[in-house]
């Protein structure tokens, strides 16, 4: 039995030649993926517009979904606006969605698009449209399927739109664990925020993660955890300023889906970031949560 991943074609949008944004890493990162024997995956429906306004100002919504939102909201979001973009968008939510749904039956799943965690209550920003965490949380806290979430963020950069979509909400504790001199230069507070100096490397990190990490899933108690695996710790990320290895994200990936398992916890896993010309290498890196998972059932 493997974990079940969820994937849609539809989580490439478009994009003129050249952005810096790198879009194929998502289908790259499904071949892979089935290059390691994972053949079938769950396909999600968008996600409903009344889903994305549990954690989005409805007005927002609207101006992406009729495609009337202005060059200044596009320009913070770093993408150009499109009928395929918005469909992305609620897609990569709805995937989130239904991770968290097949991680609460299965234990752990993997969702292959997801962490857009820059999107805040009335804007995107940093190549997010939709907080699909945010939003999956808000969902499955409203059907009653849990009580209390734990927002795991190892991504480089601070969760920001996270911490202010869900500030002051008791059912969803935030952790983000982050390059602190990075990207967004005004920081939300999460629940929990640690914020690395530049160039911290492999040993450091896993340390304070395993310091942070057990310890909170002891004191949260969540019903489920939904994980930001982003890559772009990595050293040769184009916007990470940290210094981990592949070794050092195998092992982080392993640190977190253990950790999960010995508390009982089920878990769902969103990509996140990654950075860089070489899409092969990012899809390669992306994929190393699904092994840990992997490893986790065999």
């Amino acid at each position: 039995m493997r974990p079940r991943i969820v994937h849609h074609p539809g989580y490439l949008a478009p994009l003129p030649r050249g952005h810096r944004f790198p879009m194929d890493k998502f289908a790259r990162l499904r071949a892979v993926l089935a290059d390691n024997g994972v053949a079938e995956a769950e396909r999600p429906d968008p996600a409903p517009r009344d889903w994305l306004a549990l954690a989005h100002d409805p007005a927002y919504v609207a101006a992406i979904l009729e495609q009337t939102a202005g060059p200044e909201i596009m320009r913070r979001i770093g993408l150009p606006l499109s009928p395929a973009l918005a469909q992305r968008s609620r897609l990569a939510v709805a995937g989130t969605v239904l991770a968290g749904r097949l991680a609460l039956a299965d234990g752990i799943a993997c969702n292959t698009a997801g962490g857009s965690h820059h999107a805040g209550f009335a804007h995107g920003a940093g190549f997010c449209v939709f907080n699909d965490v945010a939003v999956a949380a808000r969902v499955l806290l409203a059907e009653g399927r849990v009580a209390r979430v734990l927002v795991v963020d190892l991504d480089v950069h601070q969760g920001d739109g996270t911490a202010e979509i869900l500030a002051g909400d008791s059912a969803v504790f935030t952790f983000s664990m982050h390059c602190e001199r990075n990207y967004p230069v005004r920081k939300q507070k999460s629940d929990l925020d640690v914020g690395l100096d530049e160039g911290v490397g492999d040993a450091a990190y896993l340390a304070l993660l395993a310091r942070h990490l057990p310890a909170l899933l002891a004191r949260v108690l969540p019903d489920l955890v939904f994980y930001n695996a982003g890559v772009d710790p990595h050293g040769d990320d184009r916007l990470g300023k940290l210094a981990l290895s592949d070794a050092g994200l195998l092992a982080r990936e392993r640190l977190v889906v253990g950790a999960c398992r010995r508390a009982g916890v089920p878990l769902a896993t969103v990509v996140g970031g990654g950075y860089g010309a070489d899409v092969d290498a990012l899809a390669r890196r992306h994929a190393l949560v699904h092994r840990a998972a992997r490893e986790a059932f065999e």
